[in-house]
């Protein structure tokens, strides 16, 4: 066994922490205090080449796998980006590359992976609906044939980052849920061409306030008669959960990555907080109670990171990867919350503060608990799939 990464994920690591470098953490906070995407950290990674990661050489991209999108998304969220790091690399890279470059036909990765290498392409993902939630096998949004287009209906929620999007991966049934046998059959990706569907008055979308990830707004989407050419359906039609967990798998591998960035930037927050504040004559972090928790962190930072890795790795050999996928979420981000919770208690009645990045790092951290997918679903998959236990519906 060899636990040594390979030279391309090592050129990854060095090349985004060379640019994260340019970047503080008081950068990443006025991002978050003006709801703005930072512009500077995507052009520079985008003159990189280093959003073109996942992209295959012959369409301009770096042919690299999920192990060089973990690290990367893994060494920006660690510079102080955390949470709004995984959009930089989920949305685009993770998204709209590595499933086209799976599931693509030889049209759309011709017309679209050149530029998504550079990011003048940008995408986003559409799978959630307010009815369904978490049951992404239960969505009612419907395509219809009509002739050589499909007629598409539906809301969705919580999908981040169509304002940007120039394409979207839609994620629709072709037979209703009630009706499907097995209940992955009948869903079918579709590629949406965003300012078009928006000019035609086919889809509209309003930004939902929240709490934090605010780099990048996320979005009530409404699709009323959107109509799509055939020749955009991703992978074949009625078989979109092939693509599906294409799609999941790395989204929660990544976001499992910028959750351990967060992590680590949250434990380096409250470690040097808690070598420089001073109570009764000596420093903070001399008290085991301080110190104890924080050596807890960092053992299951480290812990989590060898699943991640893992996972990565297996995605990228085309081998089963979901239980080691869920596995890496489940643990980033409970390393995540742990690490912003203790740095919030390290740093007392200061953590209030705006002045310190804490309570951004806190807000970021708690998403992970409950998106893309909720801490008791990914429990309750290891409980009924991993152990044998009985379902419980």
């Amino acid at each position: 066994m060899d636990f040594t990464l390979p030279e391309s994920a090592l050129a990854v690591q060095r090349g985004i922490a060379d640019i994260c470098s340019r970047y503080d953490l008081d950068y990443w906070q006025r991002c978050e205090a003006e709801k703005r995407w930072p512009e500077e950290v995507w052009a520079d990674l985008a003159k990189g080449g280093w959003l073109g990661l996942a992209v295959p050489e012959e369409y301009g991209g770096g042919g690299q796998g999920l192990l060089e999108l973990a690290v990367a998304t893994e060494t920006l969220s660690a510079s102080g980006s955390a949470g709004g790091s995984a959009f930089t690399y989920v949305l685009t890279p993770g998204f709209g590359a590595m499933t086209l470059a799976r599931h693509g036909t030889a049209r759309q990765r011709a017309e679209l992976l050149p530029g998504l290498a550079t990011g003048e392409i940008e995408t986003c993902f559409a799978l959630t609906e307010p009815d369904a939630g978490s049951n992404a096998l239960g969505i009612s949004t419907f395509a219809r044939r009509d002739g050589d287009e499909f007629v598409v209906r539906g809301q969705k929620i919580w999908i981040t980052g169509v304002q940007r999007a120039t394409w979207m991966l839609l994620v629709t049934r072709t037979v209703p849920a009630a009706e499907a046998r097995p209940r992955t059959h009948g869903m079918t990706v579709l590629l949406v061409n965003v300012p078009e569907a928006v000019a035609a008055g086919q889809l509209s979308f309003q930004p939902i306030p929240k709490m934090g990830a605010n780099t990048t707004p996320s979005n009530m989407v409404f699709i009323d008669d959107l109509r799509v050419p055939a020749a955009n359906v991703v992978g074949e039609v009625d078989q979109g959960a092939v693509v599906l967990w294409d799609i999941l798998n790395p989204e929660r591998i990544l976001l499992a990555a910028s959750a351990l960035g967060g992590a680590e930037v949250a434990l380096k927050v409250a470690v040097q907080y808690a070598r420089e504040r001073e109570v009764f004559g000596r420093p903070i972090g001399a008290n085991q109670a301080i110190a104890f928790p924080l050596a807890q962190v960092k053992a299951k930072i480290e812990l989590a990171r060898l699943m991640l890795y893992k996972a990565a790795w297996l995605f990228d050999r085309e081998q089963p990867c979901g239980t080691e996928a869920n596995i890496a979420k489940l643990t980033a981000s409970q390393a995540a919350w742990e690490a912003a919770d203790h740095a919030f208690q390290t740093h007392g009645g200061m953590a209030y503060s705006l002045e310190y990045p804490v309570a951004r790092l806190l807000a970021d951290a708690r998403i992970g608990k409950v998106a893309p997918v909720t801490e008791e679903l990914l429990l309750n998959y290891l409980a009924t799939q991993v152990l044998g236990l009985p379902r419980s519906f």
